[in-house]
């Protein structure tokens, strides 16, 4: 068997066994450009003609052997998957998916970044997956419905966003009429249940502005008017410094007592990767004391507030003032009369494995 056969029937075994298995149905079997990119160099580095050559001819002499069949039957482009078992093949399958796995994983979980892994398991179209039936990304926090939205503002925002234009827009601002603007998208934020625009708006050089989608009458990307670029505008900086959640994002010391179901949450789930804890001594009534550098944002009070009397804010004393002050209105609307029962319910308000 010459080298070149031999290197041939290596590469068809590859390429049946990233395909998916029989019965897949279209939307997650891949076309021939994605079957490029998953094998690689198996089909050269050269000439991109070249090589879709080579890819199609394979396709078609394994479509003939009627080991892989097209997902779509005359369709363009053709997806494809396996027509059957090939006892051959499963060997290499496995080994490919168990390679699959491992590069995810030690991709994702040095950088505790989970969610990568749950996401591309969801959405992959080659390789492991798991359906919704298997995998379910479930919030911890109460999620609100979504804004409702104009359908022609969000289509005239992505494109605007998507080929670098300025938006012409009616905005409404809370408490005012609505004013025409002329924005220049710089980034799109989901917030919660409310998508924002990151634009600079009419001559200005700065600041990027939040702009609430649903406060948005009328919107026209401008196909003729390129959105001006801010200046060193970053967003992954933006959103590092606290700066998406409305907060100034300045970095603090933060110093906290806690107890109960937080305890096990902040020391398996720390706040930030430099965060440390001790034990507190006997008798304080909490757990432990924690220690993290972090922005302070609304977000942060939010977390710090739903955590109720688990926690106490040590330091910074801006911060402790802050939600002092935050929990002494709670306490005027419900009264000190319910004060037994909501000492009371506070050892179950978080109770969970």
């Amino acid at each position: 068997m010459s080298a070149t056969h031999d290197t041939r029937i290596k590469r068809l075994k590859r390429l049946v066994a990233v395909l998916p298995p029989a019965g897949t149905g279209q939307e997650h079997c891949p076309d021939g450009q994605r079957l490029l990119t998953v094998l690689g160099e198996d089909y050269g580095t050269g000439d991109e003609k070249a090589r879709r050559r080579s890819l199609q001819l394979d396709l078609k002499d394994l479509v003939e052997e009627g080991r892989i069949e097209a997902a779509n039957p005359g369709g363009k482009p053709r997806h494809y998957r396996r027509a059957g078992a090939d006892p051959e093949d499963a060997p290499l399958l496995w080994h490919y998916t168990l390679q699959q796995i491992q590069d995810l994983v030690a991709d994702a979980v040095p950088r505790r970044q989970l969610n990568r892994i749950w996401e591309r398991l969801l959405a992959e179209d080659v390789g492991p997956r798991l359906d919704r039936d298997r995998l379910r990304i479930v919030p911890d926090t109460l999620r609100l419905q979504p804004v409702e939205l104009y359908q022609d503002v969000l289509m005239a925002v992505i494109t605007a966003l998507a080929n670098g234009l300025a938006l012409e827009v009616r905005y409404r601002r809370a408490g005012k009429d609505p004013a025409p603007a002329r924005l220049h998208p710089q980034a799109l934020v989901q917030r919660g249940p409310i998508p924002y625009l990151l634009a600079l708006k009419n001559h200005e050089e700065a600041p990027v502005r939040f702009y609430a989608l649903h406060r948005m009458l009328s919107a026209t990307a401008l196909v003729n008017v390129c959105a001006r670029q801010a200046e060193d505008f970053d967003l992954d900086v933006a959103i590092a410094e606290g700066v998406i959640d409305f907060g100034q994002g300045d970095w603090i010391d933060l110093e906290l007592r806690v107890r109960g179901y937080l305890t096990d949450l902040l020391t398996v789930c720390p706040l930030e990767p430099g965060q440390r804890w001790k034990d507190e001594p006997d008798g304080t009534g909490f757990d432990i004391r924690v220690w993290a550098t972090l922005p302070s944002t609304g977000q942060l009070l939010r977390w710090l507030l739903g955590a109720g009397d688990n926690v106490e804010v040590v330091s910074p004393a801006e911060l402790r003032q802050t939600v002092a002050v935050q929990a002494a209105k709670m306490a005027g609307i419900y009264g000190t009369a319910c004060g037994a029962a909501v000492s009371g319910a506070a050892g179950v308000s978080g109770a969970s494995d």
